[in-house]
């Protein structure tokens, strides 16, 4: 038989069980054995633990008496202790034994027989070989070492301070034997603060107080606990033992002092602030005194460095939220881990674990600063990044702790936000609205009372009586006007929510909307009794239809071009307006045709528009006459000769008298893209002046560019069942034999069947749970940032033939040459890792495909034959492609191409009509893009970019060729210097934009700098991002809120818009600007673009479409000034992941999409991480001071790094697709810094997730059983952050934290702070152990390598973050070309008269 080990106990505990055998703590029997038992229980044996377990559950059924319990308990613990280094343990051997226990270990029971054969026979009938084993899978060398540490049941905790009993750290006081007694130590006239003679003591009322030193904290029991975690408030008996010093004294050594013993119980401890400095003052009151706590004792030392640390930490936070209240998480993470603490406190940095296991502590002292706080100032609780470590440390909300009677103080930042500067319009119309607002939403509330979630401690606690609020309550004596809930009442969880329910749109994993094309509203009208007589005689007749020019309405003259109203069936509905556009009478009698207009408020600006303002819409019908109400008047508002220098001046917002018949127009409104344009012109022949409708004009015109038409048809050859032609035309292009064109991927397949990869499923069903306690969380198939469900790219052909079968001449067909794409090939998707993106490979495959399946036309040239070089050529403009070698499917082989691919000749690339003897004329307005001796003439915009950052959106626009920034607004340093090291001609302004447009509205020519200012009529372009925090948290419009909205910077941005009247502005934003406040804050910023007299549209893009590895949804609004062309959106460019495509807009239950019409279609394949990155060189960790900030590899986050902790959890992330928190095994290991995790500990039942195969538990915390949290259960320094399984069943299991990037898919959204447990915690580069860095995140988001950042890591990630992807803007800025392209086309064509509609 084996010898068995001895128990390996800690010191502590000896001398404990030495204690507890000399029978000095007055303990009964059994409670020695008791307090025994719960000393050794964690280093009992494995067969010792489950004979504890055994008689227990035999005591429990009555099998055992509570004595049997207790002797054969005694008997066995014998046997434990006594194995110990071959002897019995403690004490003196008297007689050979030891108080019970003798020196073979078995023991004598009342009956006087031996139990130890008792207990074996136990062992032995409780062992079974069925017992459950764990799967095989994954295993290391700790897989034996797991498996004995794995919980099944409960473990026990004390029951006075919840600590475990079988935790290594749990620490026993020694005891002071010597030291007084707290009555007898407070007459010690040492702490005496007079002499003998004086008679002060007496006079006090409050209790005496007087500092402590060397002290140590301690329950009933023993055990050395904390204070502050809620025991003393659940009136748990905690005691201290000390040296008491006198209130004067500060030095905390030991010499003048009194030592003293079991001080207490603790009645209350308080902080008082911080006394000067940065060390806050904590308390103790007992029945007898206050003491002050100065320096703890060594053994006490760890524990209450942990309250320093969460008190100052607390301090940091809510200052620093005060002071910035729209940070973000990883902001935090920013400003906590460079933050040194102050000398004399027992911790030497910060980490984000410190912020997680310190968050309760730190979110409760936010909620007290709130409630001290004024009552219109917008609590910090909502900001985003308090909702953030809420959610993740799983903070419960409302818990108050009465006992901290004094909270800590933080100095307020009397230096508030700017007022917003404002030109006049834009503050009318925002005074005009919230003015209405305001009073309609007093009147709908009308006393309600706010609600309030009813669980929490606050909602549950009574009216304090003294705020303002309760003063004025009718019950309190006050007069009930102001209907405001107690201020200490505020409930917490019901701000949070709204706040996070307001903003909670999520950036990906969205399912792709099909978005249906929209269906005009149908009309309900109704009729009306009239008198109606036509005035002169018909001046056409055409088939039955008599034409009229007049007609006499109940003695109202009506004629062609007035403007009419019609009632609406529902009265509730205002009336409809019209124009009359043709008079007639036929069959149906009195007709005529109404071409409608559209109320403002049935646009996306709803009720911020214009009540008098309508717009033009391509909607009409024919009518009976009879529906008419009467005349109206709707008139065109041109823009003034002198609009550009308009800006800023004092204008009437009123545009004509409400006489209820009176309206005006603008613009022409697409109803589906909500665009609002310039209305088009139109030319009628003179023939049909009396019936031409500018809606049926536009309508049919579309209609006919939707149908595919052959012209030019060809003589030669003979074909019995096909007519060819030379030319056809579709969507307004004209396509001709030997042009190449896009086809969607489904028009044809390849030869070859590509090695594309295979969709499996990553998950391992072979994992064993206990090393790898979390991985059953991983349920989905789905991995974020993934390329396995995009589409393919557009196939691209060659056209051989244009013709239509002569059964069916309406049916246009092409007959084309297939190009491959690399990964077409067999060689599949590898061959594409190093392939240009625009190279194809010729091949002969020949598919027939209908016209109408053309997507567009591209230009594919032979390399050989350019007079450039291919890189060259293929960036000279959009859809050009390229190949230099042929592929032959059936050999597998790349070949030169034959003849007829490389004499392609584009003969005229479809201009001109040509003669041939097709049936109609090509069109004339079907015409290619202007070419490249017509765009080198379009001009560079001056552009004023306003909250630049380091210029990512004036990068991609001097890209596009179409502005030259000239000017720059950046309050942050950092980002400005970087603006100006890429931009060396730009003045940049390094100010509030609020003081600059003040300073130019009132004249000034410089700044304080003597940097000029943009003048009026400078500024050409305008763009940039204004940040919107500021209003982010406002749930309900109200005269606070108001104040708030009406000095953001949205509002200072537009009013930069009116000021200097630019040609075209552009406002970036997240994608979540466009659903604020219920769309509010776009319909305000649209309504005031519209007002100036802006085109203007909104939309949302997503940037992995046009050329980054990595989503980010943003909100574009685009305006351009009268005279101008309104861009469009620009197609995609690439194909990307469909769930992070999801771009529509709801507005007041109304879907909007962009123009884009190919949908998530491309002609590029997908970029991704490999694309991006792979070609950087590895990044070795070296001390910072020693890295250069080369071009290709700057260094990662050093103070990040630096940690340890998250650096081993770094190291433990598996390599493959998916990979995250939830693959961390459950291990102890020894970190860089010589430390040694801790194995996280599952001490709970979880209700929804249950066991694991192995019967272990999964639950963290007392909350997994449905109940409360308790302190107590947290963990820390543990390789799986305990924080996650506590809160992952309500957050979607944390998917992604500590996430790796995969090399095939892509980024989630870049953030300005890479953390792998921030917001996008899939942040760790594919195969090293590390976050990505500044270089990575700036090729994530499409900046040139020659693209240089400024300052430190954290600013440079930043900057990164914060920007605009340079792909996405120079996108924008081709459409802005293509707009101006088109506008100096026209003009140098005009000359034809023309009038509006």
């Amino acid at each position: 038989m084996p010898t068995r080990t001895s128990l390996s106990l800690p010191e502590d505990v000896r001398k404990r069980l030495q204690v507890l055998e000399k029978d000095e703590d007055g303990f009964s029997d059994e409670d020695r054995v008791k307090e025994k038992l719960r000393l050794v229980q964690d280093f009992l044996h494995v067969d010792a633990q489950d004979q504890l377990n055994s008689l227990k559950e035999k005591m429990n059924t009555s099998e055992i008496s509570k004595e049997g319990y207790l002797s054969k308990v005694k008997a066995l613990l014998g046997k434990e202790l006594c194995v110990e280094n071959g002897s019995h343990f403690g004490g003196t051997e008297q007689n050979g034994k030891t108080n019970g226990f003798t020196t073979n270990g078995s023991h004598k029971d009342e009956d006087g027989g031996d139990v130890t054969m008792d207990i074996q026979e136990e062992a032995d009938a409780m062992k079974s070989p069925s017992a459950p084993k764990g799967k095989s899978g994954r295993r290391s060398k700790a897989d034996s070492e797991t498996k004995s540490r794995v919980e099944r049941t409960p473990p026990p905790k004390c029951p006075d301070c919840r600590q475990y009993l079988d935790d290594s750290d749990l620490k026993f006081f020694q005891g002071d034997p010597d030291n007084l007694d707290e009555p007898e130590m407070l007459t010690d006239e040492r702490l005496s603060l007079f002499d003998s003679n004086e008679d002060g003591f007496e006079s006090y009322e409050d209790l005496p107080q007087h500092k402590i030193t060397n002290f140590s904290v301690y329950d009933k029991r023993g055990h050395l606990c904390p204070f502050d975690s809620g025991l003393i408030e659940k009136n748990v008996e905690l005691y201290f033992s000390c040296v008491v010093k006198p209130i004067y004294d500060d030095n905390p050594c030991l010499d003048g002092g009194v030592p003293a013993k079991k001080l207490g119980p603790i009645n209350a401890w308080w902080i008082t602030g911080f006394d000067g400095g940065e060390k806050a003052l904590i308390g103790f009151t007992t029945a007898f005194a206050d003491y002050i706590l100065m320096q703890p004792s060594e053994e006490y030392a760890p524990i209450f460095a942990l309250m320093q640390e969460k008190i100052y930490m607390s301090k940091i936070v809510v200052e620093f939220l005060q002071k910035n209240p729209d940070v973000t998480y990883e902001d935090l993470l920013n400003k906590i881990e460079t933050t040194v603490p102050p000398a004399g406190l027992n911790f030497n940095r910060f980490t984000e674990d410190t912020l997680l296991r310190h968050a309760q502590f730190v979110v409760e002292q936010v909620e007290s600063y709130d409630e001290a706080g004024d009552s219109d100032e917008q609590p910090i609780i909502v900001t985003p990044c308090m909702r953030d470590l809420i959610k993740l440390a799983g903070v419960t909300l409302g818990k108050r702790r009465q006992a901290i009677r004094h909270p800590t103080k933080i100095e307020k930042d009397s230096k508030g936000p700017t007022k917003a500067t404002t030109t006049k319009l834009v503050y009318q119309i925002f005074d005009t609205f919230f003015s209405d607002q305001i009073d309609q939403n007093d009147k709908e509330a009308g006393g309600v009372k706010r609600q309030r979630c009813g669980v929490c401690e606050v909602c549950q606690s009574p009216d304090c009586g003294k705020c303002s609020a309760c003063k004025d309550m009718i019950k309190f004596g006050g007069s009930g006007r102001s209907k405001q809930a107690c201020r200490q009442r505020r409930c917490p969880n019901l701000a949070v929510k709204e706040a996070e329910d307001d903003e909670n749109v999520e950036e990906e994993d969205l399912p792709l909307d099909k978005t249906q094309k929209k269906v005009s509203q149908v009309k309900r009208k109704k009729q009306t009794q009239c008198k109606l007589t036509w005035i002169g005689e018909p001046i056409k007749a055409e088939g039955k239809k008599q034409y009229y020019k007049k007609v006499s309405l109940n003695d109202e003259v009506l004629e062609v071009g007035d403007c009419v109203s019609v009632s609406s069936e529902d009265p509730s509905i205002p009336l409809y307006l019209a124009r009359i556009t043709s008079l007639w009478e036929d069959n149906n009698g009195k007709m005529f045709h109404a071409h409608w207009f559209l109320r403002g408020t049935d646009t996306v600006l709803g009720e911020s528009s214009d009540p008098l303002e309508v717009v033009l819409v391509d909607e009409c019908e024919d009518m009976q006459l009879n529906y008419v109400l009467g005349k109206v008047n709707i008139m065109y508002k041109a823009p003034s000769n002198n609009w550009f220098m308009e800006g800023g001046m004092d204008v009437d917002l009123k545009v004509i008298d409400d006489d209820g018949k009176s309206f005006f127009y603008q613009f022409w409104y697409d109803t589906e893209f909500a665009r609002f344009e310039t209305p088009p012109p139109f030319t009628p022949s003179e023939d049909c002046k009396y019936k031409f409708c500018g809606s049926c004009a536009r309508t049919k015109e579309r209609e006919d560019q939707e149908t595919p038409r052959a012209f030019e048809r060809l003589e030669d050859g003979d074909h019995d069942s096909k007519t060819l032609y030379a030319l056809a035309c579709f969507k307004g292009e004209q396509f001709r034999v030997g042009d190449s064109v896009y086809l969607p991927p489904e028009a044809f397949t390849f030869s070859v069947k590509a090695a594309s990869p295979v969709k499996r499923s990553h998950r391992k069903e072979d994992v064993d749970e206990d090393l790898y306690p979390e991985y059953y969380r991983k349920s989905s198939d789905y991995i974020k940032g993934s390329n396995l469900d995009a589409p393919e790219p557009f196939r691209v052909g060659r056209i051989k033939e244009i013709f239509c079968q002569r059964r069916d001449m309406t049916d246009v067909k092409l007959r084309i040459y297939k190009f491959y794409r690399p990964e077409n090939t067999h060689k599949g998707v590898k061959a594409s890792y190093h392939t240009d993106i625009n190279q194809l490979y010729w091949s002969d495959e020949e598919v027939t495909v209908s016209m109408s399946e053309v997507l567009g036309r591209c230009q594919v040239e032979y390399g050989e034959d350019l007079n450039e070089s291919v890189q060259d050529y293929s960036s000279g403009g959009p859809d050009r492609f390229y190949f230099l070698e042929a592929y032959n499917a059936k050999s597998k082989s790349f070949e030169d191409p034959p003849n007829h691919a490389r004499s392609a000749v584009h003969k005229g690339k479809g201009k001109g009509k040509g003669k041939g003897k097709g049936k109609a004329s090509v069109p004339q307005e079907t015409q290619d893009l202007p070419n490249e001796t017509e765009t080198s003439k379009v001009p560079k915009y001056r552009t004023l970019d306003v909250f630049s950052g380091c210029g990512g959106l004036s990068e991609g626009f001097h890209q596009a060729g179409i502005s030259e920034t000239l000017w720059a607004i950046e309050m942050w340093d950092p980002a400005a210097q970087a603006f100006r090291l890429n931009n060396p001609g730009t003045t940049v302004f390094t100010e509030d934009c609020n003081i600059l447009l003040k300073l130019v509205m009132s004249g000034e020519k410089t700044n304080s700098l003597g940097q000029k200012l943009p003048q009026k009529g400078d500024v050409e372009m305008l763009c940039g991002g204004p940040p919107c925090q500021g209003f982010s948290g406002m749930n309900r419009f109200n005269s606070r809120t108001y104040s708030k909205f009406k000095n953001s910077l949205v509002v200072s941005y537009l009013s930069y818009c009116d000021y200097y009247r630019p040609k075209f502005f552009l406002l970036e934003n997240v994608r979540n600007f466009v659903s604020f406040k219920s769309s509010m804050v776009l319909k305000l910023t649209l309504r005031c673009l519209v007002r100036m007299g802006y085109q203007c549209t909104f939309g949302v893009l997503q940037a992995g479409q046009y050329g980054v590895a990595q989503t980010r949804r943003r909100a574009i609004i685009l305006a351009a000034a009268p005279g101008e062309k309104l861009p469009r959106y620009p197609e995609p460019l690439h194909v990307f992941a469909p769930r992070a495509c999801s771009l529509n807009v709801v507005v007041d239950e109304r879907k909007y999409v962009s123009n884009v019409t190919r949908g998530n279609g491309g002609i590029y394949r997908t970029i991704t991480v490999r694309d991006t990155m792979s070609d950087l060189p590895e990044i070795l960790l070296v001390p910072e001071a020693n890295q250069r900030n080369t071009v290709s590899a700057y260094p990662p986050r050093p103070h990040l790094q630096g940690h340890a902790l998250v650096e081993g959890r770094m190291r433990h992330i598996p390599l493959a697709p998916g990979s995250d928190w939830r693959d961390l095994p459950n291990i102890e290991v020894r970190l860089k810094d010589g430390t040694m995790t801790k194995k996280l500990r599952y001490t709970h039942s979880d209700k929804k997730n249950g066991r694991s195969s192995t019967g272990a538990l999964r639950g963290v915390c007392t909350c997994a059983g449905g109940k409360p949290c308790d302190p107590a259960d947290r963990q820390f320094n543990t390789l799986i952050p305990w924080c996650l399984p506590h809160t992952g069943n309500r957050h979607n299991h944390w998917a992604g934290l500590y996430g790796r990037l995969e090399w095939d898919g892509f980024f989630s959204t870049t953030v300005t702070n890479p953390e792998p447990m921030g917001k996008q915690g899939r942040v760790l580069h594919p195969e090293q152990h590390r976050v990505v860095s500044v270089r990575e995140c700036a090729r994530s988001q499409g900046f040139p390598d020659t693209y240089r950042f400024f300052g430190n890591i954290l600013d440079k990630h930043r900057q990164v973050g914060n920007a605009v992807p340079p792909p996405l803007s120079r996108a924008i800025g081709l459409e802005i070309k293509k707009c101006v392209m088109q506008r100096i086309k026209e003009e140098q064509a005009s000359g034809n008269s023309s009038f509006l509609c």
